[in-house]
């Protein structure tokens, strides 16, 4: 007989984030800061029962600093360069005054497309963060270090300490 489960009793509340491990494993989730990671939970925990609204999902101001306690726009706006840099959201609205929010979807999951995006369903690169390499690694395989040479001319060039005292 198999085992019965209720999920609502073995779990506190009952919304969850379902994060696959083929994300938090890419490279792109792995150079993240712990501000970058902090903002992608709080615009992914936006997601509703089936992913209904990816695509729609905010990182206003009001929203961050009211809801979420974020403090100051400028790690936002770092932040949100970077997420989009390593492909882990997509921005799908760019805001705009006098009242639109910019909207984001997250990429490992499918967009569910609106008629206000500025993008068509097509454009969402869906699972880009398995594509995002760190540019600036090095793929040395062996570092030397070499000491310099001391040649005579390097020892006659050299001027001599000042023997003068600084009063203090």
């Amino acid at each position: 007989m198999a085992r019965s489960s209720n999920s609502k009793r073995d779990r506190d509340g009952g919304r969850f984030l379902a994060l696959p491990h083929v994300v938090l494993e890419s490279e792109a989730f792995k150079s993240l800061t712990g501000q970058q990671v902090k903002l992608l939970l709080d615009i992914a925990m936006q997601l509703t029962v089936g992913n209904a609204n990816n695509g729609r999902l905010q990182a206003s101001w009001r929203y961050l600093s009211e809801d979420r306690g974020w403090t100051s726009k400028d790690p936002i706006k770092r932040s949100l360069g970077v997420l989009q840099d390593r492909g882990l959201i997509f921005c799908t609205r760019q805001g705009r005054l006098p009242n639109k929010t910019s909207w984001f979807a997250v990429t490992w999951a499918p967009l569910h497309h609106h008629p206000d995006m500025d993008c068509g369903p097509q454009a969402h690169p869906r699972g880009a963060y398995a594509h995002w390499v760190l540019k600036n690694a090095s793929s040395c395989t062996e570092t030397v270090l070499t000491p310099r040479p001391i040649s005579t001319e390097t020892v006659q060039s050299s001027r001599p300490l000042s023997t003068e005292t600084v009063p203090i």
